[in-house]
């Protein structure tokens, strides 16, 4: 990737302004980071690339709370609606993807905005992870299948805890997919997953914004989004996805309000049990995605969501591309 090289007096600052600025927004599900990027994002000419896995996949709009077209024509948007729900995007994939996207919205001046709340997703990009390069081993894989199939998808998930806590930590215990691709690297390589993500590709120079709420009102505001995907047609949304052949057992269709709406179509639950898990789920999810970005990690700043938060983001950002020079770097690029 090009660098952008220009006479500074302080050696530190040049090594700083030689990376790409990269806005981050990051936070829980529904405190309300898309709606804060977007405006962000129109206040400084940027660009959004997406950082939650869940938007990558066509067809899988109410479910996931996809940015609307009225969102994605205010503000371009990337990595949304890039692949089949078949089509399962791995780490490595959108790292690379992403790397494109950011470095397209660099060359046409604009100012990339990394946005997302899979954690695993943002740290691989602004820390530069170098992805274990372990090929897949099908027969491996199935033995971890059976494997799960005889335990329990959460107890395979203790069995890595065991191998690497760390990598543990990051993964859903319902996530069978996830799970069993660090355990194959583990056992293919002899080595603990986490310690084979390097990082020391480090291509950016991020700004880490944070949005919080306290967790009775991000629990209502969960709440209201999983009734708001109801009366929108997430029902109608995922039989659709079931009648275009899409297996209810893909790690897509297995996802949260995806699984649950599937059940209730299979009769397998009611609704109302299905929105219960639907709230479940997500808080739990919630709870995870604090593991990644903490309220006390000296790099991020954190606002609280609503008020005066955004003229807040907005002064921060101000002053940090003042701090960068970055309209004197996008007049010498």
């Amino acid at each position: 990737m090009s660098s952008i090289n220009f006479p500074v007096d302080n050696p530190s600052a040049q090594k700083i302004n030689t990376l790409i600025p990269l806005v981050v927004i990051l936070g829980p599900t529904a405190v309300g980071k898309s709606e804060a990027a977007i405006q962000l994002a129109q206040r400084f000419d940027g660009e959004i690339v997406s950082a939650d896995s869940r938007l990558f996949y066509r067809g899988m709009d109410i479910g996931t709370a996809k940015p609307s077209t009225g969102d994605r024509l205010r503000v371009p948007h990337h990595l949304i609606d890039v692949a089949d729900p078949d089509n399962i995007w791995s780490l490595a994939v959108f790292q690379k993807e992403a790397y494109n996207a950011i470095q397209s919205i660099h060359m046409q001046h604009h100012l990339p905005f990394l946005v997302g709340g899979t954690g695993q997703f943002v740290r691989s990009i602004i820390e530069g992870w170098s992805i274990p390069s372990v090929a897949p081993d099908p027969h491996l894989r199935q033995v971890l299948a059976r494997w799960a199939q005889s335990l329990g998808v959460v107890n395979l998930h203790s069995k890595l805890a065991i191998l690497d806590p760390q990598a543990a930590i990051a993964i859903d215990p319902t996530n069978l997919r996830r799970t069993i691709r660090a355990l194959e690297v583990i056992l293919s390589t002899g080595k603990k997953f986490t310690d084979q993500k390097k990082r020391d590709h480090i291509l950016y120079n991020p700004l880490l914004l944070g949005l919080t709420c306290s967790r009775d009102e991000l629990y209502l505001r969960i709440d209201q989004r999983i009734a708001r995907m109801i009366s929108s047609g997430l029902i109608e949304e995922v039989q659709s996805l079931l009648n275009h052949a899409y297996a209810p057992e893909l790690p897509t269709m297995s996802a949260i309000g995806y699984g649950e709406i599937v059940a209730y179509i299979q009769g397998k639950m009611s609704l109302e049990e299905a929105i219960v898990m639907m709230k479940r789920r997500t808080r739990i999810f919630v709870r995870r995605q604090v593991n990644w970005f903490k309220l006390d990690d000296p790099h991020i700043h954190w606002f609280q969501a609503g008020g005066d938060s955004l003229d807040d983001m907005t002064k921060i950002i101000s002053e940090w591309l003042t701090d960068i020079n970055w309209e004197r770097n996008r007049s010498e690029i």
